[in-house]
């Protein structure tokens, strides 16, 4: 009977009240039924005794709240069946109550005894949603029902009847905050819970009712860690979160004496010899007085714990790890997060747009940790605009002197794009970098200059108005642009364009005393069709004028003062009045007419253009509020970092005896530890306050990146930390049992007694001695005795308080280059810090390299192959620069010099002579180079360690640095028996490159190949030109060569002309050429003439050589 109606009702079921139902069987008459007769069939199934027809009819109903259509008419119906017997239909009943129980309540509030029958139910499906449906009933008055009802089932032996008692916490107290006590006592329970399932949903709890118990966390924060890695991934969300909260209210900022030491070291680095005779003894006493910064081992597990989950395939798992590590980490271990997110860039454009907008923040306080990634931030024909606008905000911010270059040319295409939103973020990005970095801003000038030719208004508006911002940096030396920005009133329409030539020309009148009456002239003639942001900047226009030039405008004034006066706009017609008044004198305009000038013409500062996202770190990253930038309902604020470490002990747990895993059940653990710590290469502190001390095999730390100087910062900190942690006494005294073993052990592993192996060959033998650990490790009762020895010695072996630590460090330092890890392939999964392998080294020939020669000729710069030969330096006497002053260095003085010869390591290396003197009366022992930290790309070849330096003597070594063609500094620390110095060497320009011999004919093409380059680029791309003025002493050939060739290392090309020098040389790294020419005209004058691709380097270059002459 009910098969065809219910096949009328399947096929054309109506989707909202008051539509006819329209049945494919002409048998059920579905067209013409009406509203009250609307799903009679299921309700028939429904009120049938077969559980078959029930379930049907359930299924449907459910599929149709699925697909949003309105099944409220059927509560009656289907509320009479949860009682129904059959699981299935009575969890399918319970699904269509939690979503009716809300509107329908009081037919909910009849059958509340039926649900109370089901919080007793054996299965926990059927109790999970019955306190699911009785949280959804909010009627005040079953608040105590509610409260019992999430007491019983907080108790339940079912995680998922747990987890959804957890759920239903916020839903009671969002109908009766009054609770909120009683809420806390549950919450305070199921934070205890040692289940996966319930953590993520306990955490969403507290978060919402009291975040503010920071003392519940206390006992539960490392098990919340730990169990971190197996919660489902909206509860990691959750919980990384919170914690990030927390750490920030219970531990020191790991940062805090990084910026003490960077300070002192630049102290040191550039103060005279009396502010440091004074400085030192107070400095040394507040040194000595603060203690060393020691990581909380708490702290580390949070960090060690979450950094796998940088791998996890939900987008908002990575980013709540990434603000983490960004809110928490060290500096030094920060850069980790930096792949994982441009791993999300190729996610969906939402995901994109949610990640550069923490990108863009980031980048401007972490500039280094992007900038290995910087193609990732390239704009695609695709991208949608929002996405391509934070891409260029990246971009900008990233932008240094280094790769300003290759930004300029990606903005170059850029800027020919269809999408005009885009051109002009595009143009305000150039004018951002030329705000920045001063050495391009005449490049940036004359190619914004080059785009007022364009057919598109709208990009010769924007440009316009980024030229005026940046030529209220320097006006006096941009008058021709200010001209040809006159000329163009006649055809730029758009009106912001219109007022910024106007103020340009108001304020800078006295530079183009001829053209400003005329400007005034048409736009008066023009003044009533005018915007009135243009209107407002005539009336300026006229009034500076009248002020400076008053003979010539003082009739224009008055006309459009008049023509202002009559305005539809008010505040033109304000202004008009004001402006009379002030600048035309008479009877009744007071004191002020005498200052008008002084108004009008006073010096304006010239605007600072920032980005957008400066001031949103203060909102916690990953955020609503960030993203918003405005603080949204329900944010919480990130705390500040405590001054004081608040006490750790509260997060010790006792353990009661009958839990303590057997020691079976703990070697089982340390074998399958390696499944989550292996990944990071380091060794970490203790998890728990009783568990003993462990830390991973050294070998995966060597590993996973040897030439990574993050990583290797991690290590030594959690060795220091591991050191400084707080150990229980048997451990220690058990230790100590063990090393004179372990020693007696190494002792007999050595080939000769009494003298070390070769680095090679002991390197072998750790190699060996860890592989049979690893063999080892697995075994059973057997070798169990080993097994924990070996671990014992391996956890000694980590910390840096040990012989064997020093001994291990000393192995690292002495391994020569070639020993390292070849490159390896770089993987967005790839969690350590990546950093590029250094090239080969190639044996160097007498003069060339051969590379170097097949490079050069692949390059087709001349006609005939050009094999450049490298010139010693021209001219002796070599600058010396102070590296570590004696006072600074506690009697070690160290300076060094560019010796301007190749380096017999690698031909891409710039060779640094360094010489250290002993000013003290005692010995000083193994001088080396420590933790070298170069910017990314950059690479430092130490030199071969000192043992020992008797007192008064000196020591010349040489050290290799590729400097990537860049002037930045190279930092380092310089290491003695006793003490670390932080210094940095940072190269002249012209110490940056080799000379090169060519003749005459071969500089002229190479010249003219350079100038092709630059074609269709933006002017000064390729060739840097400046007006020179020689002084007396240097106009002699003599003079003008050898100033040249000290301020750049390069070599004289033979010119046929007397007034002409010629000077060619490459970058040591990339093998650019560089081109000088310097012309002498009449009298003392000259232009200097550069031609590189690099045109940073030439910028500079020019600039040094200019002041070289000077001298």
């Amino acid at each position: 009977m009910a098969a065809s109606p219910a096949y009328g009702e399947e096929k054309g079921g109506s989707s909202s009240l008051g539509e006819p139902e329209y049945g494919h069987d002409p048998a059920s008459g579905g067209i013409f039924s009406s509203d009250y007769k609307r799903h009679d069939d299921l309700k028939e199934m429904l009120d049938s005794n077969k559980d078959s027809l029930k379930l049907e009819a359930m299924k449907r109903i459910v599929a149709m709240i699925a697909r949003g259509k309105n099944a409220s008419d059927l509560f009656p119906a289907v509320v009479k069946n949860v009682a129904c017997k059959n699981i299935e239909v009575k969890k399918l009943v319970y699904v269509y109550l939690v979503r009716y129980a809300e509107e329908q309540q009081d037919l909910a509030l009849l059958s509340i005894s039926t649900f109370q029958r089901g919080l007793k139910d054996p299965n926990q499906l059927i109790r999970a949603s019955a306190l699911r449906v009785l949280s959804s009933i909010r009627v005040p008055i079953i608040v105590p029902i509610m409260m019992l009802a999430i007491k019983e089932a907080a108790s339940d032996m079912s995680p998922y009847v747990r987890k959804t008692a957890a759920h239903a916490i916020p839903k009671l107290y969002s109908l009766d905050s009054d609770q909120k006590d009683q809420l806390i006592e549950v919450i305070e329970k199921l934070l205890a819970d040692k289940t996966t399932l319930v953590a993520g949903s306990v955490v969403m709890a507290f978060e919402e009712v009291c975040p503010e118990r920071i003392d519940l966390i206390h006992k539960n924060y490392r098990k919340l860690c730990n169990l971190l890695i197996d919660v489902e991934e909206w509860g990691q969300v959750v919980i990384i979160n919170m914690l990030t909260r927390y750490a920030r209210t219970q531990f020191l900022s790991p940062n805090q004496n990084e910026s003490l030491l960077e300070e002192s070291a630049e102290k040191a680095f550039y103060g005279s010899e009396d502010e440091d005779a004074k400085d030192a003894k107070a400095e040394a006493a507040s040194l000595a007085k603060r203690k060393p910064y020691v990581m909380d081992p708490d702290h580390r597990l949070l960090l060690r714990n979450t950094k796998p989950l940088l791998q996890s395939r939900n987008a908002a798992v990575v980013m709540a790890v990434a603000q983490l590590y960004f809110h928490l980490a060290p500096k030094a271990e920060v850069g980790v997060i930096a792949k994982a997110l441009v791993r999300l860039l190729r996610s969906h454009s939402e995901v994109q747009y949610v990640v550069l907008q923490n990108v863009a923040t980031m980048s401007i306080k972490r500039r280094g940790m992007f900038e290995p990634y910087l193609k990732s931030f390239y704009i695609r024909s695709t991208d949608p605009t929002q996405i391509k606008i934070l891409k260029l905000e990246v971009l900008t911010n990233l932008a240094n002197e280094t790769n300003i270059s290759t930004i300029l040319r990606e903005f170059q295409t850029y800027i020919r794009s269809m999408d005009k939103d885009f051109v002009a973020a595009t143009i305000q990005a150039i004018g951002r970098c030329a705000t920045n970095i001063g050495k391009v801003r005449d490049t940036c000038l004359n190619g914004l200059v080059q785009l007022l030719s364009n057919r598109d208004e709208l990009v010769v508006a924007e440009s316009v108005v980024v030229i005026k911002k940046l030529l209220q940096m320097q006006p006096a030396q941009h008058s021709e642009i200010i001209k040809h920005m006159a000329k163009l009133t006649d055809n730029i329409q758009v009106p912001m364009a219109r007022a910024s030539i106007l103020w340009l020309i108001g304020e800078y009148c006295e530079h183009v005393p001829k053209i400003a009456p005329d400007v005034l002239r048409k736009m008066a003639k023009s003044f009533t069709n005018e915007e009135d942001i243009v209107k407002l900047q005539v009336i300026n226009l006229a009034a500076k004028l009248y002020l400076t030039n008053s003979k010539q405008s003082k009739l224009l004034t008055q006309y459009v003062l008049n023509l202002a006066k009559y305005d539809q706009n008010y505040d033109i017609r304000d202004r008009a009045r004001f402006i009379r008044q002030l600048i035309v004198p008479t009877e009744k305009s007071g004191a002020l007419n005498k200052y008008a000038k002084k108004l009008f013409l006073a010096q304006k500062p010239a605007p600072i253009l920032e980005s957008s996202f400066k001031d949103r770190d203060h909102f916690q990253l990953g955020s609503l509020s960030h993203l918003l930038n405005a603080k949204a309902v329900g944010y919480q604020e990130l705390p500040d970092w405590p001054d004081e470490a608040p006490d750790p002990s509260v997060r010790n747990v006792e353990v009661p005896e009958w839990t303590k895993c057997t020691s079976r059940e703990k070697r089982k653990e340390k074998v399958e530890k390696p499944f989550y710590s292996d990944s990071e290469g380091e060794s970490g502190p203790t998890e728990s306050a009783d568990s003993e001390p462990e830390s991973v095999s050294e070998e995966s730390g060597s590993s996973s990146s040897s030439g990574s100087s993050s990583s290797g910062s991690e290590e030594e900190e959690e060795e220091d930390e591991e050191e400084g942690s707080g150990e229980q006494s048997e451990d220690k005294e058990e230790e100590e049992e063990k090393r004179p073993k372990r020693k007696e052990k190494e002792g007999s592993q050595k080939a000769a007694p009494g003298s070390a192996g070769s680095p090679s060959e002991e390197e072998e033998e750790e190699e060996g001695a860890k592989k049979a650990k690893k063999k080892k490790a697995p075994q059973g009762r057997k070798g169990r005795a080993e097994t924990s020895s070996e671990e014992a010695s391996a956890s000694e072996s980590s910390s840096s308080g040990s012989d064997s630590g020093s001994e291990t460090e000393a192995k690292r330092r002495k391994a020569p280059p070639s020993s390292r890890a070849g490159p390896k392939e770089i993987s967005l999964l790839d969690l350590d810090d990546f950093t590029p392998p250094p090239p080969q080294p190639v044996p160097s020939s007498s003069i060339v390299s051969t590379s170097l020669v097949t490079d050069l000729e692949g390059l087709t710069l001349t006609d005939t192959s050009l094999a450049p030969a490298l010139l010693s330096p021209a001219f002796g006497a070599v600058r010396t620069y102070e590296l570590l002053h004696r006072m600074a260095g506690e009697g070690l003085s160290v300076e060094y010099c560019f010796s301007r010869r190749p380096f017999p390591g690698d031909p891409h290396m710039v060779a640094v002579q360094i010489q250290i003197s002993n000013n003290t009366d005692a010995e000083v022992k193994s001088l080396r180079v420590s933790e070298p930290k170069p910017l990314s790309g950059m690479r430092i070849q130490e030199f071969p360690e000192i043992e020992r330096l008797a007192p008064g003597d000196t020591a010349s070594v040489v050290m290799g640095i590729d400097f990537c063609d860049s002037t930045q500094a190279a930092n380092f620390q310089l290491c003695t028996h006793t003490r670390h110095f932080y210094v940095s060497i940072q190269p002249p320009v012209g110490e940056l490159m080799a000379p090169v011999f060519m003749s005459e004919n071969e500089f002229k093409k190479e010249q003219e190949h350079l100038a092709r380059l630059g074609e269709g680029k933006l002017t000064g791309m390729s060739e840097i030109t400046e007006k020179v003025t020689l002084p007396e002493k240097c106009r002699s050939d003599h003079a003008i060569v050898q100033q040249v060739t000290s301020a750049a290392n390069v070599g004289r090309v033979p010119c046929g002309a007397d007034n002409e020098y010629r000077f060619a040389a490459k970058t040591v790294t990339s093998g650019s050429l560089v081109l000088i020419t310097l012309e002498r005209r009449e009298g003392a004058a000259a232009q200097l003439t550069v031609n590189s691709e690099k045109m940073v380097i030439g910028t500079m270059l020019v600039k040094d050589i200019v002041q070289a002459l000077a001298q």
